[in-house]
């Protein structure tokens, strides 16, 4: 075989969607690399690129093929092999000549299920260029594509129409077919600034020559920081500083082959409107950058990134702004006529806007938040009036001409509104927060009837949807319920509000117009898929936190995620005590114990029946530990319960050193297993330690 070269793929297409252009290129990297692991192909270094016309990845030093390997075939077991005078039958032969040997060479092997015949033979490796075309038509079937197009009259499926493809092994072509195209060693330039075709001598000079002769940066990330750097530049002569800057970049990049910003204007007029209006109108529709002063305010200024380096570009700039003075025209127009109706005129229409079928309409919904909020509200002892007002009017803005254009801007233009009618800032903040945090990351609503809102709408959508009994499966979750959950326990943990989860998911399932639906079944999947949600949260937001401390926590089931919470942190400061390896083990063992005894609820510990020094010490230890950690129990103070607790670990040891706890008495037996039980109950009262694994 040759010696290894540096491998090339590109997929040559239309303009691929730009949101997902940077998850497409690194899904099909990582789908590369994964299918040279597991078809056993030596490589370097694996890259991936992307522009809008192309995905692209780089192999270093891929092997040219597979090494041979030694494989032990199986075949027919022995008695069939065989027949009773000893001779071989035609399976046996069938078997020898697939193997290509005698049949005197074939082996044997034998397991507890029998013995059969085997043969090792040496599988030759296949070369790159065989493997090639169908592990990257592989790599690209698995891409995260939601709906894949046709073009032509061929049965070819993929994002975008495809052109041409590039295929090479050092500076060899691999003569393949992929999607329907044959594979070559040219590219295409940029559609405007560089040539039709661009050779590609070898993938080590991919790059340069798209840059070169075909104006076309490949690499993403260095496009990004070319974006960002020139955008900033950019607003920084303008006088200013980029705002959503990191919202947009890779968006923009994605937009984008030869990056060359611009700054334009726009009439200082418009910064009336609500700043969320105009930073919306300029970043959501035309991919602008908006520009602030030093002073945190808009000015009448933004930022674009052409794709084309022109000879005049004044007239470039020219363009852009022709294009958002009507824009932001609209949005003004929207702030103006939407105004001359309060939100409260609104909500008789929201009637007749259906929210999901099966779930009713918008009023609908917001009577359930009502309903909810309230509760939720003199749960937490806050003020139910805010609440209720608002969870009748935030729905209401859905219904105005700026959220019809801006969806994005639902909650917020609520909340401007609802100044605008002189509703009170508590009533116009949690309408404005009650669809926070909208994703991972985001902040949580400041105000105590947001926070209650926020999680009366997020409760609701659960119960609602999985009521209708769509909820999500694999990779699928079109009613964001994932994402509401996440809210549910974010909005729990880190506001510290203390409610009860299961009570509070019953409430909101019970709400719920659906007929014939099992509401135990219902509350009982909702239950589950939260905390589902929640060990993933309190995992990734700890990293020190393992699996089998918050499977101890779990085990426990408690109602309020800030008591949860609690636990996590006690257990996990326990888990760092000296004595915590030692009692994990006592009550591990404990637990066998009781459960091989056919019981987990021992009878009432009778002092008269310890008669051991061990398990005297044992239970005066016990009522010791009692005394001290209720009122610590009582006021959640779970770190200083383990702590004390932790005093108990020479008493434990003594007594399983010195007692035998299955003694041939009943009534002893039934005491000492008693005496167990108060045991594990104090432990149980925080957590199940038995889970731990330690030392």
């Amino acid at each position: 075989m040759t010696a290894a070269r540096d491998f090339l793929v590109e997929i040559g297409t239309e303009e691929l969607p730009p949101k997902a252009l940077r998850s497409l290129m690194e899904a099909f990297t990582a789908n590369v690399g994964a299918a040279l692991g597991e078809n056993r192909l030596e490589h370097g270094a694996v890259r991936g690129f992307a522009s809008p016309r192309r995905l692209a990845v780089i192999v270093e030093a891929l092997a040219p093929g597979q090494a041979d390997r030694s494989v032990t075939q199986k075949g027919p077991p022995v008695s069939v092999a065989f027949d009773d005078a000893g001779k071989m039958t035609a399976a046996g032969l069938a078997f020898a000549r697939k193997c290509g040997v005698e049949p005197s060479a074939l082996g044997r092997t034998a397991s507890d299920k029998g013995e059969w015949l085997c043969c090792d033979i040496v599988e030759r490796g296949l070369p790159v260029t065989e493997l090639m075309p169908a592990l990257v038509e592989s790599a690209l079937a698995a891409l995260p594509i939601p709906r894949r197009m046709r073009w032509g009259d061929g049965d070819a499926e993929f994002v975008r129409p495809v052109h041409w493809i590039v295929l090479l092994h050092g500076d060899r072509v691999i003569d393949a077919t992929i999607l329907g195209i044959p594979a070559g060693n040219r590219s295409r330039g940029h559609r405007f600034l560089g040539g039709a075709s661009v050779e590609i001598d070898s993938p080590a000079g991919y790059l340069a020559a798209l840059e070169d002769q075909g104006r076309v940066i490949a690499d993403f990330e260095r496009r990004r920081a070319l974006v960002e750097e020139g955008v900033q530049a950019a607003a920084a002569d303008a006088g200013g500083r980029v705002v959503d800057g990191p919202a947009l970049y890779d968006e923009v990049t994605a937009l984008v082959e030869w990056p060359v910003p611009l700054t334009g204007s726009f009439d200082a007029d418009f910064l009336k409107l609500p700043r969320e209006v105009v930073v919306s109108t300029l970043t959501g529709h035309q991919r602008y950058f908006p520009v602030a002063g030093a002073d945190g305010e808009l000015l009448p200024k933004f930022v674009t990134v052409a794709n084309i380096e022109s000879s005049r570009p004044d007239l470039v700039r020219d363009g852009n702004e022709r294009v958002i003075r009507p824009r932001l025209a609209d949005a003004a127009f929207f702030w103006d006529s939407d105004r001359r109706s309060g939100l409260a005129s609104r909500q008789d229409a929201l009637r007749e806007v259906v929210y999901q079928r099966g779930l009713g309409s918008l009023f609908d919904k917001s009577a359930r938040l009502a309903s909810l909020a309230s509760r939720i509200a003199e749960d937490l002892g806050a003020e139910t009036e805010p609440a209720l007002r608002a969870a009748a009017l935030c729905k209401c803005d859905l219904l105005t001409g700026m959220v019809g254009e801006f969806p994005d801007l639902q909650g917020t233009m609520g909340r401007y509104y609802a100044l605008a009618d002189g509703e009170p800032e508590e009533v116009a903040e949690a309408i404005g927060e009650h669809y926070r945090p909208r994703f991972a990351g985001d902040e949580l609503p400041a105000s105590p009837s947001g926070q209650v809102l926020a999680i009366a709408d997020k409760i609701d959508t659960l119960a609602g949807v999985f009521a209708l009994g769509k909820r999500p499966s694999g990779n699928r979750d079109p009613f964001g319920l994932r994402r509401s959950a996440l809210g549910v326990i974010r909005l729990l943990v880190e506001c510290g509000l203390d409610l009860d989860v299961q009570q509070l998911i019953g409430a909101a399932v019970d709400l719920q117009p659906v007929a014939g639906m099992d509401k135990a079944d219902v509350t009982a999947s909702v239950s589950a898929f939260v905390s589902e949600r929640l060990r993933h949260y309190f995992l990734e937001r700890d990293p020190a936190l393992s699996a089998e401390t918050f499977e101890a926590v779990m085990a426990r089931q408690p109602s309020s995620l800030v008591d949860f919470d609690s636990r996590l942190a006690a257990v996990q400061a326990f888990v760092g005590h000296e004595a915590a390896p030692s009692l994990a083990a006592a009550n591990k063992r404990i637990g066998n114990i009781l459960r091989q005894a056919g019981t987990e609820q021992g009878e009432s510990i009778r002092k008269g029946l310890l008669v051991d020094a061990a398990e005297l010490e044992l239970f005066a230890a016990l009522q010791a530990a009692r005394d001290d950690v209720q009122p610590l129990l009582a006021a959640r103070r779970y770190t200083e319960v383990l702590a004390r607790l932790a005093g108990l670990r020479a008493a434990v040891d003594r007594f399983f050193d010195d007692v035998m706890v299955m003694a041939e008495d009943k009534a002893t037996r039934n005491n000492r297993l008693a005496l167990l039980m108060e045991l594990r109950s104090l432990f149980l009262d925080v957590a199940d330690i038995s889970r731990l694994a330690i030392g």
